[in-house]
């Protein structure tokens, strides 16, 4: 496949006129009757002016006559254009034998008187037309100026259309009366006014009738380019660009074939496919692009062979701008696309297996959806989407073969972001199940807080909260550090918050009618009530737990004037006292009171508080995560990362993610047991790669003084209680930092002095 330039003004609604004054005439005249788009190109070129007033002889009579690009057009238009057709009468009556003499008088003559008659009749129709139209429009309007405004105005467009009209008329008249003499003056006189009332309809209509007469042979003549560009391999110069479709603007009917010879172009001659492609997206056989986009997309689609083709598969498509019965097809082959890529993302093979597995799934689901359609895109797509299901399949077991040739423990601990629905590993958390389950229960419908320090677990608590709660109560969790709080006004913020919303109930079996976001923009508020009126009613007896998440990002966008606090806050206020159907639970790191603005519009907040894991939810974490978990722990080994962690859920994660990682390159003989020196071993290594989890607790969480307390204490050692005596000592007016601290849950009170809560936040600060 070659690529080459393309030819000036192919394919293009603005082609330039030909040079020659004889052949750029009959190309305006071929402008003129089928592509008007090029004539008013044209125009807007010349002078800028035509695009708003056509009248040529005002426009000279202002002192544009130096524009000799308007001269040009006011010949050709005037005088040209009528004349050509008259010589080729006059090549006609030579050639029945008149004498040339003769028809170079008549000629003569007939221009002169022609032209003459012409303008003054026609000058003085426009003056009183003008005169009456003016007069007319001048009392509508205004009784004085109007009338006065009107009469000059009409005067000044009566003699310019009485010019241009005679002129015209003038020059075909007189070049067609000496061109053919008394005889069809006379018939002329007798049968004018019928003639140019049946020519005049004939003028009007002609771009209905004629599309329909021509088709047939526009068939014939586009198939032959067709054949002709196949026959050439479409090999330079394409001979699409003279498809009726690029010069005849008034067909409308559907030309056969224009999609193959499309697709035909854009496989061999890419420069030359993509600017015929668009081009005709915007004319009236706008369907052959859509045809061919449609097709070139399942092409791209198919062409994916393997699993890497296919995540990047989503980067390619364009759905959004295609908005046809295709699209959602598209849209199941990009969410696709995107949950693979969102699996090979995944650090070990486990998660990467565990993710594709409900890929696998999804895509067994739609390929039955798919077997039973009769769609022609669904019959389309249909092997399609079998190919990527045998892929997807195929590199799973490939992971599993290659996972038990190595003898290599997968290792099933996410660390970098929340546990999803999908991910088995979630332990624990049911007793926050059930306190969040009574408050709901509760008549006074208060709102909820889910609070706790970061890395805590609320965000997964909150993806796999479904699993906790009854089948009635549907979770719609909101992520506010996500696209809602980084719109720039309420109708970007409200649209995508509906739009998370009806996603994650679509993840909970719940479908949600959407929202526009047009529809926001003149009144957001008002049509967000609307929205959710419709939203209780798709919820029947159910009722929604609205989680939204990071609550103080939404208010660091009221802080910085983004969003209005009266709005946002009083619309969730309402949400909370008048629609039973809606539960409200906010998420952070924060209580409500840090957060005065929060305070003064929800009242009655119920606080749950979510820490550290049980010490059993901690050792199933540790020990059996996961089904069929081949890596054992000797019993101290468990018990020092209890120790380690004191069941903080992310360190547990951590540290015994980094044991996986450590056995794994270990002797397969010893790699499936850990012992007490792998957690020691494996404690470094954490430490380095929870960098960003520490870090923030000592940069976000913490000012100057709390770091030198921190600090002072972690040199102490392991379990080391320093008295506060010695800490005000060192500290004096400390209070207010020691109270953060304990809040933070960073340090603890025992006895009559304080130490770290978990060891190894401890040694991040030695």
């Amino acid at each position: 496949m070659t690529s080459r330039q393309l030819p000036p003004n192919a394919y293009t609604d603005a082609p330039q006129q030909h040079p020659n004054l004889i052949l750029g005439s009959l190309q305006l005249l071929f402008w003129l009757f089928f592509r008007p788009s090029a004539w008013r190109n044209h125009l807007k070129r010349i002078d800028p002016i035509l695009d708003t007033d056509s009248s040529l002889i005002i426009l000279l009579s202002q002192g544009r006559w130096r524009n000799l690009a308007l001269w040009r057009l006011f010949i050709q238009g005037f005088f040209i254009l009528p004349i050509l057709p008259n010589l080729l009468l006059g090549l006609v009556v030579w050639a029945l034998g008149e004498p040339i003499a003769n028809i170079a008088f008549r000629v003569a003559f007939g221009v002169a008187v022609g032209v003459l008659l012409s303008v003054v009749l026609s000058v003085e129709a426009g003056v009183a037309v003008g005169v009456a139209v003016g007069v007319a429009v001048g009392v509508l309007l205004s009784v004085v100026g109007g009338v006065e405004g009107g009469v000059v105005g009409g005067v000044e467009g009566g003699v310019a259309f009485g010019v241009e009209v005679g002129v015209a008329f003038g020059v075909v008249g007189g070049v067609g009366v000496g061109v053919v003499g008394r005889v069809v003056l006379v018939l002329g006189v007798v049968l004018g006014l019928p003639v140019v009332f049946v020519a005049f309809g004939v003028g009007i209509t002609i771009n209905s009738w004629r599309p329909v007469l021509s088709f047939p042979f526009l068939i014939l003549w586009n198939s032959l380019l067709y054949r002709l560009d196949k026959g050439r391999n479409g090999r330079s110069s394409c001979l699409l660009r003279f498809n009726s479709a690029f010069w005849d603007e008034w067909q409308r009917l559907y030309l056969p074939s224009l999609d193959k010879h499309l697709l035909f172009i854009i496989e061999n001659n890419p420069v030359e496919g993509e600017a015929a492609l668009e081009y005709l997206t915007t004319s009236p056989q706008r369907w052959a692009a859509q045809a061919a986009q449609i097709e070139l997309d399942a092409r791209s689609l198919q062409g994916c062979t393997d699993v890497e083709a296919i995540r990047n598969a989503h980067r390619s498509l364009v759905i959004d701008e295609l908005r046809s019965e295709v699209t959602p097809l598209l849209q199941i082959f990009s969410g696709i696309s995107e949950n693979v890529d969102a699996a090979l993302n995944q650090a070990s093979t486990y998660n990467q297996r565990l993710l594709l597995r409900d890929v696998a799934d999804k895509l067994n689901l739609q390929l039955q959806n798919f077997a039973r359609s009769s769609d022609k895109y669904t019959i389309r797509f249909y092997p399609i989407i079998k190919s990527w299901r045998e892929i997807v399949t195929k590199y799973i077991d490939e992971l599993a073969k290659i996972t038990e040739l190595r003898q290599e423990i997968d290792s099933p601990y996410i660390t970098g972001n929340p546990i999803t629905l999908e991910q088995e590993i979630f332990t624990g958390r049911d007793d926050i199940g059930l306190r969040i389950e009574q408050l709901l229960r509760d008549r006074r419908r208060p709102p909820l807080l889910l609070y706790g320090q970061r890395r805590m677990g609320k965000t997964s608590l909150l993806n796999n909260i479904g699993k906790l709660l009854p089948s009635n109560i549907i979770p719609i969790f909101v992520d506010l550090q996500g696209a809602p709080s980084s719109a720039s006004d309420h109708t970007g913020f409200l649209y995508n918050l509906a739009r998370d919303m009806e996603k994650s109930a679509k993840k909970q079996g719940v479908t949600l009618p959407s929202l526009a976001r047009e529809v926001l923009q003149s009144d957001p508020f008002t049509y967000f009530s609307e929205w959710l009126d419709k939203v209780e009613l798709a919820l029947e007896q159910n009722t929604a737990l609205l989680a939204l998440d990071e609550f103080e990002v939404l208010d660091n966008a009221i802080a910085r004037g983004r969003f209005d606090e009266q709005d946002v806050l009083g619309m969730l206020r309402h949400l909370i006292q008048h629609r039973p159907r809606f539960k409200v639970l906010l998420a952070g790191s924060h209580t409500i009171e840090e957060y005065q603005r929060w305070a003064s519009y929800l009242i009655n907040v119920q606080v749950v508080h979510i820490s550290y894991l049980k010490e059993a939810e901690a050792r199933q974490l540790i020990e059996c995560p996961v089904k069929d978990f081949t890596l054992r722990y000797e019993p101290n080994a468990v018990e020092r990362v209890l120790q380690l962690t004191r069941c903080h859920p992310f360190l547990v994660q951590l540290l015994c993610a980094e044991i996986i990682v450590l056995k794994n390159e270990q002797d397969p003989s010893i790699r499936r047991l850990a012992t007490l020196a792998d957690v020691e071993a494996a404690i470094p290594e954490a430490l380095q790669s929870g960098g960003f989890f520490f870090a923030d607790i000592q940069n976000n969480q913490v000012d100057a003084t709390g770091q030198a307390i921190l600090r002072f204490i972690a040199a102490q050692g392991e379990g080391t209680i320093v008295s506060r005596q010695t800490l005000l000592q060192q500290f004096p007016d400390a209070d207010i930092t020691f109270n953060l601290l304990l809040q933070r849950e960073l340090i603890e009170e025992v006895n009559d002095g304080y130490s770290f809560q978990v060891e190894l936040i401890r040694r991040w600060f030695i």
